[in-house]
């Protein structure tokens, strides 16, 4: 199944049912509407040369016509390259050249950013911009695509044709661009299907993320049931909150660290979240403490997956009934990322590629028709994640229980060797996130002369609230977890994100060594 055959399956379910609205009602977009757009922008791109075994990339913030470029390049068979609009020009330039990119849609708020690009990458020979206020010489969109009334072929199926080229490394290294085929795509949504049913109605999905990260394709499985996608540009805790009682939104996916925004906002509990069925939370695991307080406050209706761009977005699963579960009888489950969805198998494996019984930690491996085929013209790591036994390494340090449910220990790159003991930073960030006043936590390992790295927390504050006092923050990790795991140093300040709002533990490691680099 082409990706493009998902969004037609809305088309001829509700094809006057709105497909995309702006969260302020402003700017809606029926199936009928999209579809004829993308097949103009499709027609266009075919009559300048760009279809199967071409890419095009889209940069823009979250916008309704920004989508719609991304379906009308998949209708022609291009593959899709998301762009991240917070990115220097450099990284963009690096991603683009390596994808082999010559089409660009971008928003008019970002002509500065594409200068950069063009002038750096000539293989880019079309500029678009989405509305009026581009560049001078590059065509606005309305009047670049067909004209009205065009069509085009169906793509042919290909499920091992790239869909989209997924950008990652960005923040861990050299920029990467993972292969996610139509088939990968495919069983993606078939999965989110399965696991996150809506039988009273089309879902309704909030996209306040952005759209260039997970957000975006999980979009796709919306799509399929001729659901509405209301599009926010960006996490406006205020705004919403709003939206979800205004647009009865039934679904909505976010990092945790927005989620601890929408948490810290004074007014979090005075709106209305009835129709909320799915809260999507992953790309990080979440704070303890703030997990429950999101069922407290949303319902229960949170909702955890785990997956990376390798193998997107639903590996394994929480559902809402086993986090009830998980707060009724077993309160450790609330620590875990639930179990091994219907369309992966999930497995424990030690360096020499042994699997491991439950309870013992080791890289959390996994296989199945989710995992890519390979980085984009990139053999060497795309051979650097292969396992004995078929497996894909994820990189991901875990641990099974014998119920089957998964638990993130750490990143492996994460973990910080002090005294000669390993330590894992995650436990201390929960034991740190359930202090009073703390918005989010990062821990890291510093150079040290004594220790080799030395436990360091870097502690993001909720607005209103003075900074901890360190001692006791020292107390409680080494009453919780031994002196060995307590921090030496223990900072506060806005932490570091990503687009998708990581923290970026490798700037705050980066930028501290700089210093201590510069001042020794």
């Amino acid at each position: 199944m082409h990706l493009i055959d998902t969004f037609d399956r809305g088309v001829r379910e509700a094809p006057d049912g709105d497909c995309f609205v702006m969260a302020d009602g402003a700017g809606r977009m029926t199936y009928r509407q999209v579809e004829e757009a993308s097949h103009r922008i499709a027609a266009s791109l075919l009559a300048a040369g760009v279809g199967k075994g071409h890419r095009v990339g889209v940069l823009s913030p979250n916008a309704p016509m920004a989508f719609v470029c991304i379906l009308g390049a998949l209708r022609a068979d291009a593959s899709w390259v998301p762009l991240n609009t917070r990115a220097v020009a450099k990284d963009l330039v690096a991603l683009l050249g390596l994808t082999g990119c010559e089409l660009l849609f971008y928003h008019p708020s970002l002509v500065a950013l594409t200068d950069e690009i063009r002038a750096e990458l000539p293989q880019v020979h079309t500029a678009v911009c989405l509305d009026t206020g581009g560049r001078d010489g590059d065509p606005v969109l309305a009047e670049w695509m067909a004209a009205e009334g065009a069509r085009v072929p169906r793509p042919p199926h290909d499920r091992d044709h790239p869909a989209v080229l997924f950008p990652t490394g960005g923040t861990t290294g050299r920029s990467k661009a993972v292969q996610l085929t139509h088939g990968m795509v495919e069983l993606m949504n078939l999965a989110f299907a399965a696991h996150m049913p809506e039988p009273e109605r089309p879902p309704v999905m909030a996209m306040a993320a952005p759209m260039t990260h997970a957000a975006g394709p999980i979009c796709f499985p919306v799509f399929a049931r001729a659901g509405t996608v209301v599009v926010h540009d960006g996490v406006d805790p205020q705004r919403l909150l709003e939206s979800i009682a205004r647009h009865r939104v039934t679904r909505l996916f976010l990092p945790p660290t927005a989620i601890y925004a929408l948490l810290a906002h004074p007014g979090v509990r005075d709106h209305d979240y009835s129709s909320l069925r799915h809260f999507i939370y992953a790309a990080a695991p979440m704070s303890v403490s703030k997990l429950r307080e999101a069922i407290e406050v949303f319902g229960p209706v949170m909702t955890q997956t785990f997956g990376q761009a390798e193998a997107p977005m639903i590996l394994t699963v929480m559902s809402p009934q086993d986090h009830a579960d998980a707060v009724a009888a077993h309160p450790e489950r609330l620590a875990s990322a639930g179990r091994p969805s219907l369309v992966a198998e999930v497995a424990i494996m030690d360096d020499e590629g042994t699997l491991l019984p439950p309870g013992e930690v080791g890289e959390i491996v996994v296989r199945g028709s989710l995992v890519t085929p390979g980085y984009f013209e990139d053999p060497e790591q795309s051979a650097a994640n292969h396992r004995p036994g078929g497996w894909h390494g994820t990189s991901d340090v875990g641990r099974v229980d014998e119920a089957g449910f998964v638990y993130l220990v750490d990143r492996k790159r994460d973990m910080i060797i002090t005294g000669g003991f390993n330590v894992w930073p995650s436990e201390i960030e929960q034991t740190i996130h359930a202090m009073e006043g703390v918005a989010d936590v990062a821990v890291i390992g510093l150079p040290d002369e004594v220790w080799g790295e030395a436990v360091t927390a870097v502690v993001q504050m909720k607005p209103g609230f003075d900074v901890l006092d360190v001692d006791a923050v020292r107390a409680r990790c080494k009453a919780r977890l031994g002196s060995v795991k307590a921090p030496k140093h223990v900072l506060f300040r806005e932490l570091p994100r990503s687009p998708a709002g990581k923290v970026l533990k490798r700037a705050l490691r980066d930028e501290y060594r700089s210093a201590a680099g510069a001042a020794g």
